[in-house]
């Protein structure tokens, strides 16, 4: 399988930040540097087992034999790429000269750019981290159940030590009129499927925000035909949000799985910005 990643990248603190690119360098050079490095580890080459007995390594989760690519887009000198400590043959540096919150689009063009080269187009923020080798998997098996008019997308997840919770998701229902103007989740509302014996609920997401996307090489070129495919629209929530979703909110059917299966296909978001309101802001029941 040949897998494109790209990732949007920026960093300048400001005193008065409200994003994790404006706050602590050492946070977000540890979120990139994770981002980067979980992708490797789940569908890179580089994985081993040792065998005791001989005293050697052989390689492991070869028969996967995953081709990735990974992109990260800078803006100007705003961005911590220097301070990597990886291997520079686990990523592309592609330097622009974009608006700051606009950065998010300059990975689209490379996405479309490399359209029928890949199996797989991916969208990441800087702070997403990948933990289950089954992701790709699952996104097959529930593409070849439906169509490409269909994305999953998954379900992100904070990681405390609170009292109140140890996981937290974090992208729960917004009120309908958010994204009624982009879309109807009424038709066809909900999908029942079955995966090794068990039923899984997937349902149209009142909020498709994942901070992220994983298009098919169908379900890209479908994306690049629509006339406002790289028309850098801004109005769904602020600039970083409709970068990550606006486009693909109006493009196909979201899904998600319901809370009951929260854990089907998630990824990470580094921190615990967002769980850290249970129990202020966030009313626990």
């Amino acid at each position: 399988m040949k897998i494109l990643v790209t990732i949007p990248h920026f960093f300048r603190q400001q005193i008065d930040a409200k994003h994790g690119s404006q706050k602590n360098p050492t946070a977000r050079l540890q979120a990139l540097t994770n981002c980067i490095l979980s992708l490797h580890q789940l569908f890179g080459k580089q994985q081993s087992m040792i065998q005791i007995g001989e005293r050697i390594a052989i390689n492991a989760n070869n028969s996967q034999d995953n081709v990735l690519d990974i992109i990260i887009c800078t803006t100007g000198d705003y961005h911590l790429i220097n301070q990597i400590k990886l291997p520079t043959n686990f990523y592309q540096h592609y330097p622009t000269k974009a608006e700051p919150m606009l950065l998010g689009f300059e990975c689209h063009q490379i996405l479309a750019e490399n359209l029928n080269k890949y199996d797989y187009y991916c969208y990441l923020e800087d702070d997403l981290i990948m933990r289950d080798s089954n992701f790709f998997t699952k996104l097959n098996w529930f593409n070849q159940l439906t169509n490409y008019r269909k994305l999953l997308q998954p379900n992100r997840y904070e990681l405390t030590l609170s009292l109140l919770t140890t996981k937290c998701y974090i992208d729960g229902d917004l009120l309908p009129r958010v994204t009624a103007p982009f879309q109807d989740v009424h038709e066809e509302a909900e999908l029942t499927l079955t995966m090794m014996n068990n039923s899984l609920i997937f349902k149209r997401a009142l909020n498709p925000h994942s901070g992220c996307f994983f298009l098919t090489n169908e379900q890209l070129k479908y994306c690049t035909e629509k006339d406002y495919f790289l028309s850098k629209e801004t109005n769904f929530v602020g600039a970083l949000e409709s970068a990550a979703t606006l486009g693909i909110m109006k493009t196909f059917q979201i899904y998600k799985t319901v809370p009951e299966f929260a854990n089907f296909l998630e990824i990470q978001h580094y921190g615990s910005a967002f769980a850290s309101l249970l129990g202020s802001v966030v009313q626990v029941k």
